[in-house]
């Protein structure tokens, strides 16, 4: 008889660790590690530009702890999987796995990262830059359909969200650490007054990074890929991947801030 509750007992003990195996297995397939390796070097090269603008070049080997630690592939990666299991779960889940575990999925998921980080080349990234613009406003096909895909993701909204917050808690990062005087009302104005600018800039740089991304796929790919998009699944992937970049952005930037707050600081006295 105590075989009719050990049975229940086990199923219980084992339904979360199904469930963190198949979160991996779709954090695997996503490729979420390879991303925020990409997205550590992208950080680490901004990091020095802001060590040459705003430390006068001074950091030295503690900015390069600081940054390394803020920085952290471990730290995104865990910052993403919290929001894709809340986001992706069930048969959701089990579909985002089916189409990234092969074939045109993982193809997208292969381009995406290598455009990602081929594009952290100034030269790359003007190319796709002028690519966009000589095609904008025409009825270019492949522009048609990457303009379908940007638009069932809100990606341009999205983005300057993301954008503009990062910028207000760099600020913010700042004033806390004590190398500027501004109230939050002044912060939240100064990042208003980018949002034209941001819009611009992003909408370049999307429309650019995905043409470039996408460029190896065919019509039909492609068409698939944008199907799968405009699901169910597809849709809260995309908020997935928004609302937990942008988490971890929104921490990285305030990190950002007030460790160049504190380094000027120090310079100081």
């Amino acid at each position: 008889m105590r075989l009719l509750f050990v049975t229940p007992l086990l199923w219980l003990l084992a339904a979360p660790l199904w469930a963190d195996a198949r979160a991996q297995v779709m954090m695997d397939v996503l490729k979420i590690d390879e991303v925020a390796v990409i997205l550590q070097t992208e950080g680490l090269e901004y990091a020095q530009t802001l060590n040459a603008e705003m430390l006068n070049g001074q950091g030295g080997p503690g900015w390069q702890l600081q940054v390394d630690a803020i920085y952290s592939p471990q730290r995104m990666t865990e910052t993403l999987r919290g929001f894709l299991e809340a986001e992706l779960q069930g048969d959701m889940r089990e579909q985002t796995i089916d189409f990234f575990a092969s074939g045109v999925g993982a193809q997208v998921i292969t381009l995406e990262n290598a455009a990602r980080a081929a594009i952290s080349d100034q030269d790359i990234e003007n190319a796709a830059r002028t690519k966009f613009a000589e095609l904008e406003g025409s009825d270019d096909p492949r522009l048609a359909r990457i303009a379908a895909l940007i638009d069932s993701g809100d990606m341009i909204d999205r983005n300057v969200t993301a954008a503009m917050n990062s910028n207000y808690q760099f600020m913010r990062g700042l004033a806390d650490g004590g190398a500027v005087d501004m109230t939050e009302q002044e912060m939240l104005a100064e990042v208003g007054e980018q949002q034209d600018e941001i819009t611009e800039d992003t909408t370049g740089w999307l429309y650019g990074y995905l043409l470039l991304a996408y460029s190896p796929l065919d019509d039909a790919a492609l068409d698939d890929y944008i199907a799968f998009a405009q699901t169910k699944a597809g849709l809260a992937l995309n908020r997935a991947l928004f609302d937990g970049y942008g988490a971890a952005y929104a921490e990285v930037s305030y990190a950002l801030g007030r460790a160049v707050a504190l380094n000027m600081v120090a310079e100081e006295l």
